[in-house]
């Protein structure tokens, strides 16, 4: 069941104080809720200049009490993706009973990140406290994958959604924003508590191939053997055993595909870790893998492409509209990879129109990523090539 709590809007106009004030204050009342709960922003590198005081606008002129976001070579509202964006995506949630936090953190805080608790302090927030986390992240200053092995160990299974700040390029420079405050270093993560919970899918963009294996030789990111043979030779195999068609799909396009939870009966799809095939070794019978696997773990190939990745999102897209017949859904934030958009898909909002197809319709909120987080099992992780997407929903 879908509310109208939500309202999300795109501003284009460039940088114009009193434009924006007026922008902000239209779209606060065109808000069915009487209160906002949360207000996200994505920024494009256009207004990077103007940051603090665009989002002290925000907050004044839209009546947020808690705002938050980071910056977007693309943005995302509604149905609608602006890859190479201008302007900004504003998103102002009504979230009825929830209870809300948010902070920033730095790469000091990360390394020190050594104890279990060592969150809980910093943050406030323990995790009887929290039903899940929206994370933004600036990679440029901050190591995502070490915050994000610290943030499981003090809060998995809680589920994190979000992304890796874009921005300016060539120079590499990303913001994160947390109420008056633009930040050029760190991250910023917002605890989602009380009535409210963060529901959502993990597209990955793969279809499995062949059959799945166990892991019997594993050599830190080195696959030597699979159910005891080369393991380059059953990868061969495998694609042997696809279509002539199939076959001149996979060329290139051929990944891994990790089970996280061993103890589910069957495997389905959104059950695998899918991480790069870095190569492989006739002669050896070993393959390079953009993970570390270990021996026993389950693993099956998989192939991505455009096709597997329309294909993907629409099948998780139909699992989640079942699974959530009869919830409240008060909106939804998408995070999508730089490598999807039209570069992928050769037609544009891809991703957007297919969640508001399936799931809609909804006020949508989002950008291109450098990287997406989200939920494997009951880790969370850092992904590629993927579109996260994050739903407000009734606890």
């Amino acid at each position: 069941m879908h509310t109208r709590n939500s309202i999300v809007d795109h501003w284009a106009g460039g940088w114009d104080e009193a434009a924006l004030a007026a922008w902000a204050r239209q779209l606060r009342a065109r808000l069915p809720a009487k209160t906002v709960s949360l207000g996200l922003v994505f920024v494009a590198p256009d207004l990077f200049p103007h940051a603090a005081s665009l989002l002290e606008i925000l907050r004044v002129h839209a009546q947020i009490p808690l705002l938050a976001g980071c910056s977007g070579g693309g943005l995302v509202a509604n149905a609608e993706e602006w890859e190479n964006a201008r302007g900004l995506v504003l998103a102002l949630y009504s979230l009825p009973g929830a209870r809300l936090k948010a902070v920033h953190f730095t790469q000091e805080q990360v390394a020190a990140a050594t104890t279990e608790h060592f969150w809980w302090t910093e943050t406030g927030v323990a995790p009887p406290d929290v039903n899940g986390w929206l994370a933004f992240i600036d990679a440029f200053s901050l190591d995502a994958e070490s915050w994000l092995h610290s943030w499981n160990n003090n809060y998995a299974p809680l589920p994190v959604y979000g992304g890796l700040a874009s921005g300016s390029l060539p120079e590499p420079r990303a913001q994160v924003y947390l109420d008056g405050e633009a930040f050029e270093a760190g991250g910023v993560a917002i605890a989602v508590g009380g009535d409210v919970s963060l529901a959502g899918i993990i597209s990955q963009g793969c279809t499995p191939i062949g059959e799945a294996w166990t892991l019997t030789r594993v050599d830190q990111n080195l696959i030597r053997n699979i159910a005891n043979r080369p393991a380059y030779a059953v990868l061969s195999e495998t694609v042997q055993k696809l279509s002539p068609a199939e076959q001149r799909q996979a060329q290139g396009n051929l990944h891994i595909g990790l089970v996280v939870n061993e103890y589910l009966e069957d495997f389905h799809r959104g059950d695998f870790l899918v991480r790069n095939l870095l190569g492989g070794d006739p002669n050896s019978g070993v393959l390079a893998v953009g993970a570390r696997p270990r021996m026993g773990q389950t693993i099956q190939f998989q192939r991505r492409d455009a096709t597997t990745a329309s294909e993907d999102l629409m099948l998780l897209l139909a699992q989640e509209k079942v699974r959530l017949a009869g919830t409240a859904v008060y909106g939804g934030c998408l995070f999508c990879c730089n490598g999807r958009g039209k570069n992928l898909f050769a037609c544009p909002s891809h991703d957007a129109r297919q969640v508001q197809a399936h799931l809609g319709p909804m006020a949508l909120a989002g950008f291109f990523c450098n990287g997406e987080i989200g939920p494997v099992g009951e880790k969370n992780f850092l992904h590629g090539f993927t579109a996260a997407l994050a739903l407000f929903v009734k606890k």
